[in-house]
């Protein structure tokens, strides 16, 4: 029989314990021994007792994400498969066969909403948006009554009794340990992930599907044989600089990872503005010229993020886009005001939301902030700062 303490002794005492950690181990076991914490009704109570290796491991602390050296680590992607064309191939494609997990508030899966839609797969490639806070068990489904905006943000409509995108996992393989991601590919037919790297999905969709699309919708190229190697030339720098830069700056847990993520990506964004100055005209308004390609595609899902997420809650706060790279808001705002598949797969309330209350290390009190406002200005709309700059050159 355990004894009963009043709810001051027990936080006293939890005090006392944590404050004891590194010094007396053999004392704490013996305070334990004599307060159990499941016998209180308190989930105040019982929180305090959560070891800290189970919250690390629950992914609801990103200070696990991080090295020694308070570097941001992302984890490599479990499932790796692709769907062919090719006879015999284990992911034929196949109209409905495939769903696709999703989250608004994440850049890598926007980029497969974008082509989904820029290739015409809608009718073939149902879709599913979890809600946008993630918590201790990862990404979650919403519930019938939650009303969020965005389509398809439901409760899953393929295992109607899951309530989290890590249940799919454990089914597939019980003692599953890496990490529940999206994208997320599944194979409804056999109950197998196809894949969870985005990158990989994206370029699926590109060819893959073709034999079943309409001749406009077969005709769209965003990896064209003559710009293949300048495009994946510049992923690779464009990846490891601005689109995981952002999240290596965000979620450095020392000052000077922030720093050594800091400068590479606002070089990188000097890069991408010079490039867009002298190439980007009405006539070829897109990264590559005159047509959309992967380069936009995977660009856009971070610089339509920044200004509303990651100046203000990663720290990227050298220049915002708006006011400091006219060349790239352009861009940008082409993009989502003239182009459907960027302007209405993005949702701003998911994003702003998700980044902000899902990341209590960052911002324990999760306030999001308000601005900017508008969350994108008009394609003829510029602010003032970058209005006068503009009006100066012209002098």
């Amino acid at each position: 029989m355990y004894k009963v303490y009043s709810p001051l002794a027990v936080v006293l005492l939890a005090s006392v314990i944590y404050m004891s950690m590194n010094s007396a181990p053999s004392r704490i076991q013996l305070l334990l021994h004599h307060l159990n914490p499941t016998t209180t009704r308190s989930p105040f109570i019982q929180a305090a007792f959560i070891p800290t290796a189970s919250l690390m491991s629950s992914g609801s602390s990103i200070t696990n994400w991080a090295d020694k050296s308070g570097d941001f680590k992302r984890g490599q992607s479990a499932f790796r498969n692709f769907i062919s064309k090719k006879p015999g191939a284990e992911f034929p494609p196949e109209k409905g066969r495939y769903h696709l997990y999703v989250s608004y508030a994440c850049p890598w899966a926007h980029r497969t909403l974008i082509v989904r839609k820029l290739k015409g797969l809608e009718d073939i490639i149902p879709y599913t948006s979890v809600h946008w806070h993630m918590q201790e068990k990862g990404w979650r489904f919403a519930t019938k009554d939650e009303k969020l905006p965005g389509d398809n943000v439901t409760p899953d409509p393929i295992h109607p009794d899951f309530t989290h995108l890590r249940d799919i996992y454990f089914k597939i393989d019980p003692e599953y340990k890496g990490r529940f991601t999206v994208p997320t590919l599944y194979d409804v037919k056999q109950g197998k992930i196809v894949s969870n790297e985005s990158s990989e999905i994206i370029r699926m969709f590109y060819t893959e599907f073709d034999d079943l699309l309409p001749e406009k919708s077969k005709n769209v190229n965003l990896l064209p044989e003559d710009l293949r190697q300048k495009i994946d030339e510049g992923n690779e720098w464009t990846y490891n600089d601005v689109n995981n830069g952002v999240y290596k700056t965000g979620f450095a847990t020392t000052q000077e990872a922030y720093t050594r993520a800091l400068h590479p990506l606002f070089t990188s964004l000097d890069r991408i503005e010079t490039h867009l100055s002298n190439n980007c005209t009405p006539s070829t308004p897109f990264y590559h010229g005159a047509h959309i390609t992967e380069s936009d595609v995977r660009l856009y899902t971070t610089i339509i993020r920044f200004d509303a997420v990651y100046v203000q809650h990663f720290k990227c706060n050298v220049r915002d886009i708006r006011s400091g790279y006219p060349a790239i808001h352009r861009w940008l705002r082409n993009l989502y005001w003239n182009e459907p598949a960027f302007g209405n797969t993005t949702q701003f309330e998911h994003i702003k939301k998700h980044y902000t209350k899902s990341h209590p290390q960052i911002n324990p009190h999760g306030i999001t902030p308000v601005g900017p406002v508008p969350d994108v200005l008009p394609l003829d709309e510029e602010v003032p700062a970058a209005a006068a700059a503009v009006r100066s050159t012209n002098v």
